[in-house]
């Protein structure tokens, strides 16, 4: 493998260049198979990672030694490690995509013209998706399966960290694909780990269709600086939930708490509370034990210190900060107009949600409120895609171009027109 390794090292653009262009041929190939072959692929996949779990730990435990000796943090470690459970359930997860129902083909919006042609729109593959990953090796299974799945092919690099175990899933991967009749180039993982690879990847305009990164916001940053190509991100989750002072409080303190507490490191945890003058005295208090019960760190505007004395002073950085960690900032402000505002400025359009019992003021936050998902009365954590029966995500999107909010199996597809005629001529 190391003198793989360095023959692709020598010889990179020209190995990003096959890759490329045998992505673009495979794309064609996977676009015009049927859904049954397609599934047939994904379940063969499934079953051959199963059968292959000895030799995935082996890889596997050959990346996490490299880990321990690089001085990888226990996190990072447990994220990248395979065990029996998690390879169960990479194979279940490529089993419940393939159930999904397909999107390529999907006519909608057929109508008749005045002329007598019919006009309607047909759902199809972007093309080939370029993806980009850290640490989770996990991700190599679920984002070839989404890809296959929607008519795409896919390259996929993942993290250095987990080169071995990502070599030895897209082994089962191929010969998934091999026996589905299938071109195995529909996924390639890129072979080498010259950080020099990512920057070729972006520059493929002519065989990548889009690109989605998905890891820490340095590497997002850098891909969406440097790519020429289109790319599907988020940034940040800077995710608020708002009490209106016509909320039902313990609704209100059941969705604070746990929109924060339920998990720290995800981009749809609340970051900041925003919470109406009128009801912050009595709330604030509760809320306070609460998050001090689970270790949580608070940060607050001026008046929350006055309710809730001896807390951190929240500063504007802090406003604009995603923790990923048990810290919230929190913010009392006059009303829901104020709360709006404050999202709109400091937020990263990822998730917000508003609590209150006033239907009126509710449509007003869901119209004014510029994210990519926005909430009445529910935790933050259900911006997921699984939660929004997309059955599985490639990821979530700020953008407002092609896709916003996770990104599942229609998100990897783009629509065009067709038309339906009887030997109509235009005059």
């Amino acid at each position: 493998m190391k003198a793989q390794a360095q023959l692709i090292k020598e010889n990179l653009a020209e190995y990003m260049l096959q890759l490329g262009q045998s992505a673009r041929a495979a794309s064609r190939l996977v676009a015009a198979s049927s859904t049954a072959q397609r599934n047939r692929a994904l379940e063969i996949i499934a079953d051959t990672l199963m059968l292959s779990r000895d030799s995935l730990k082996l890889a596997n435990q050959a990346d996490l030694e490299a880990g321990q000796a690089k001085g990888l943090e226990a996190a990072l470690l447990d994220r990248l490690e395979l065990t029996d459970e998690r390879i169960a359930g990479m194979a279940d997860g490529l089993r419940q995509i393939a159930a999904l129902p397909d999107p390529v083909g999907a006519v909608s919006e057929l109508a008749y013209r005045p002329s007598g042609i019919q006009v309607g729109r047909m759902r199809v593959p972007l093309g080939v998706i370029g993806i980009i990953y850290e640490s989770r090796p996990n991700v190599t299974a679920d984002a070839a399966g989404l890809c296959l799945k929607s008519g795409n092919a896919t390259v996929l690099r993942g993290g250095s960290e987990a080169i071995h175990s990502n070599q030895a899933i897209a082994h089962c991967i191929r010969e998934g694909l091999l026996e589905a009749a299938l071109p195995e180039a529909a996924v390639q993982v890129i072979e080498t780990t010259d950080r020099a690879a990512v920057g070729a990847l972006l520059t493929l305009e002519d065989y990548v269709d889009v690109i989605v990164p998905r890891g820490g916001k340095g590497l997002i940053e850098r891909v969406s600086r440097e790519s020429r190509i289109p790319v599907i991100k988020h940034l940040d989750g800077i995710c608020h939930v708002y009490i209106d002072d016509r909320a039902d409080l313990h609704k209100a303190r059941d969705i604070a708490i746990n929109a924060k507490t339920h998990r720290y490191g995800v981009c749809n945890a609340m970051e900041t509370l925003l919470v109406a003058e009128p009801v912050a005295g009595e709330v604030l208090p509760e809320l306070h034990r609460a998050y001090e019960e689970k270790g949580v760190q608070l940060r607050g505007c001026p008046r929350t210190l006055q309710i809730i004395p001896g807390i951190e002073a929240a500063t504007v950085e802090d406003w604009e900060t995603e923790y990923l960690a048990p810290i919230l900032s929190i913010r009392v402000v006059e009303d829901m107009s104020q709360a709006i505002a404050h999202i709109n400025t400091h937020g990263s359009h990822h998730t917000d949600a508003i609590v209150t019992e006033d239907y009126t003021r509710a449509r007003v936050f869901l119209r004014d409120v510029d994210s990519s998902s926005v909430m009445v009365n529910a935790s933050t954590r259900f911006a997921d895609g699984f939660e929004y029966g997309l059955g599985a995500e490639i990821g979530i999107s700020t953008d407002k171009l092609h896709a916003r909010g996770p990104v599942g199996l229609e998100g990897l597809t783009t629509l065009k027109y067709i038309v339906l005629g009887d030997g109509q001529i235009r005059s």
